[in-house]
């Protein structure tokens, strides 16, 4: 155990050492090159241009860390090739707007990859086309609900940070220390990024970073174990036994870890949708914009979205541990997702200063 402790201390710190190197240089290098994000006063409100590359500040020390103390196996190598290719991607975009039909279809190869590497729903009731889907939805929903919450300064990295320490206790608990350990890594990374992104931000993370964080995080869960028997009912229908309830087991815990984000994502599928504007479009009817257009400071904003993401993973942490009922489980998510609206869209809560 000791071994363990230490391995997983050294791998956070020099991810993190290495990060707080790097993060300096790749800003240096983005202005010399002008890779620049400039203001357009709709999505990317800062007052002058800044660095972008964050992606690549982040992933060079995870990935350079990770040589040094993982004991590298065949899924975690094709972890890294869907993660890289998210990255590239994401550059790509970043560099030369890509079309939505263009940027789904690279998110769709990194997925494959996953799944080539066995991130996918793992159950014996589910038949294999629907095991695929499933998994396949996850994947894509989650790395492109952290590319539409990145649009503050240190919002996309916090978030990371709390969902990825959630997954951390939970990997500790099972004992599953290789998933551990790629977690305590990818927390270091980030949060040294962090230090050079958080308000007012030197540096963004841009298409290439939060999708490689939404790949990362969408994976990794899927190599944990979630069994809570909570979703076990009284009454029992084929449909529930077969389908629905096997998806709540291994889905419905790393959705409330994950909670803020695809809250993102929720809203503003129904805001572009009653609005008639595609979801792919691009629009400024992200909670955070939304906030800080009334009065919200950025760190109040952070501040509110750590607090739900705490809040979430309290509620998972209760349903892991089957401590409370279904009844109390609905009632509790139902409580944290109305205070969400009625702060994100009722506007009858003080400003988070």
């Amino acid at each position: 155990m000791y071994a363990v402790i230490l391995r997983h201390c050294f791998a956070g710190i020099i991810s993190f050492l290495f990060g707080l190197y790097l993060v300096p240089i790749i800003i240096k290098a983005a202005l010399k090159i002008g890779f620049m994000d400039a203001p357009d006063g709709r999505l990317k409100l800062q007052k002058t241009p800044v660095a972008y590359l964050g992606g690549v500040a982040i992933f060079i020390p995870f990935i350079a860390t990770l040589g040094l103390c993982f004991p590298f196996d065949n899924y975690v190598l094709w972890l890294l090739l869907g993660v890289t290719l998210l990255l590239f991607v994401g550059l790509i975009d970043d560099l030369k707007v890509l079309k939505p039909s263009q940027k789904i279809f690279g998110q769709f190869l990194a997925a494959l990859c996953f799944l080539k590497g066995g991130f996918s729903l793992k159950t014996p009731l589910l038949m294999s086309a629907i095991n695929i889907s499933a998994s396949m939805f996850w994947l894509l929903t989650i790395i492109n609900a952290f590319n539409l919450v990145d649009v503050m300064d240190g919002l996309c990295g916090t978030l990371a940070v709390c969902s990825a320490t959630v997954f951390l206790l939970f990997a500790l608990m099972q004992k599953a220390y290789t998933v551990s350990l790629l977690l305590t890594t990818f927390i270091g990374s980030v949060v040294a990024f962090l230090v050079y992104n958080k308000p007012s931000a030197r540096i963004y993370l841009g298409d290439a970073g939060s999708m490689f964080i939404g790949g990362f995080l969408a994976a990794v869960p899927l190599l944990l174990t979630w069994e809570p028997s909570i979703f076990a009912t009284s009454w029992h229908y084929a449909w529930y036994d077969a389908w629905l309830r096997p998806l709540c087991e291994v889905f419905f815990i790393p959705a409330l870890v994950l909670g803020v984000p695809l809250l993102e994502v929720i809203g503003l599928f129904i805001i572009r949708t009653r609005l008639g504007i595609p979801f792919y479009n691009g629009s400024p009817h992200h909670f955070s914009i939304y906030l800080q257009k009334h009065g919200w400071s950025k760190w109040g904003v952070l501040f509110f979205s750590v607090q739900f993401s705490i809040g979430l993973a309290l509620i998972a942490f209760m349903l892991a541990m089957r401590v409370v009922s279904f009844y109390v489980l609905f009632m509790s998510f139902v409580a944290v997702v109305m205070t969400w609206i009625q702060v994100v869209f009722l506007r009858k809560i003080l400003p988070g200063n």
